[in-house]
């Protein structure tokens, strides 16, 4: 039946064009993982004025677990894995690398820890070339060490500095370093299990990391009082909001540009610590932020574009 001929204009013109979004799905997902990552190291900060670290390394791993095995559950998954073993490996390192950051995020102002913990782009990219067989160009090396002398700007040690700048503890920072290093070694170990179900990973590195924790928590455990409770629970459901997030994040948008969002962490903390805690970055942190996260987004950029088989040499 032939449409009525008033009509035919209406119904042969194309629908209007739908704006197109600022920020693509996966980049507002990464957006969102940045945020609740932030909320995580806001919490534990929080919690950590009066309870030790393992026990907020606990607290997190067993709510993050529990989340995580509810999920596998539903969806009906296999817990063994392909490789058990690397699995475990696993959730070992990511074990390290929490308990390092946390510790630092404790004892180091937001901003500065935050920072200090995303050089750990640069250390995977050094990793990936022992462990993964990828290549490294003059140009990425150079970048690494552009890297750490941003990270001297935020540190400022005394040595280079004199007295001019505030140094920040050494044992902290060190602890931030390592945490960076550890959490490199386990996105490379991740990169290798890329195969596996994304929540099992999940739920070893959780379950394996509640289990670590227990014996060095029990000695020197604190009972939450009050708020600490609520507080606590932030810890974990904020950790697995970030996870989830940049999970669907990865998987909707090209690494380098979706990585880039994460930085917004940086941002997040220095808001959370004017807010809370009345500590503002100062020009040296701010600087080696810019130097640190610039050096990355290269880093990531020459990376892509070598996985790509372009000659970034």
């Amino acid at each position: 039946m032939t449409p009525p001929a008033c009509l035919r204009p209406m119904m042969s013109a194309p629908s209007p064009a739908l704006p197109r979004p600022l920020l693509s799905l996966g980049l507002r997902y990464m957006a969102l993982s940045a945020f609740f990552f932030s909320l995580m190291s806001l919490t534990v900060k929080i919690a950590g004025q009066r309870l030790p670290t393992m026990e907020l390394v606990f607290a997190r791993a067993v709510v993050v677990s529990a989340f995580a095995y509810a999920d596998i559950l539903r969806r009906g998954v296999s817990l063994r894995g392909q490789q058990p073993g690397m699995l475990m490996f696993r959730g070992l390192v990511g074990f390290g690398a929490l308990a390092c950051f946390y510790y630092s995020v404790v004892h180091l102002p937001l901003a500065e820890a935050t920072v200090i913990h995303f050089t750990n782009p640069v250390f995977t990219a050094l990793i990936a070339v022992v462990f993964l067989g990828e290549r490294l160009s003059l140009r990425e090396v150079l970048l690494a060490l552009v890297s750490l002398a941003g990270v001297a700007l935020v540190v400022r040690p005394a040595g280079l500095f004199g007295g001019a700048g505030a140094s920040l503890p050494a044992l902290p920072v060190a602890s931030a370093l390592s945490g960076a290093f550890l959490a490199a070694c386990a996105y490379v170990i991740v990169r290798h299990l890329r195969r596996h179900d994304a929540m099992v990973v999940v739920f070893y590195f959780a379950g394996l990391s509640s289990v670590a924790a227990l014996p060095f928590m029990l000695p020197d455990m604190v009972w939450p009082r009050g708020s600490e409770w609520l507080v606590l629970l932030g810890v974990g459901v904020s950790t697995f909001l970030g996870q989830v997030f940049l999970t669907l994040g990865l998987q909707r948008e090209r690494a380098a540009r979706a990585t880039a969002m994460g930085y917004l962490q940086i941002v997040f903390a220095s808001l959370w610590g004017a807010l809370f805690f009345s500590v503002a970055p100062g020009p040296g942190t701010v600087i080696g932020a810019v130097v640190i996260v610039g050096t990355a987004l290269l880093l990531g950029h020459l990376r892509e574009r070598s996985a790509a088989g372009e000659d970034t040499a």
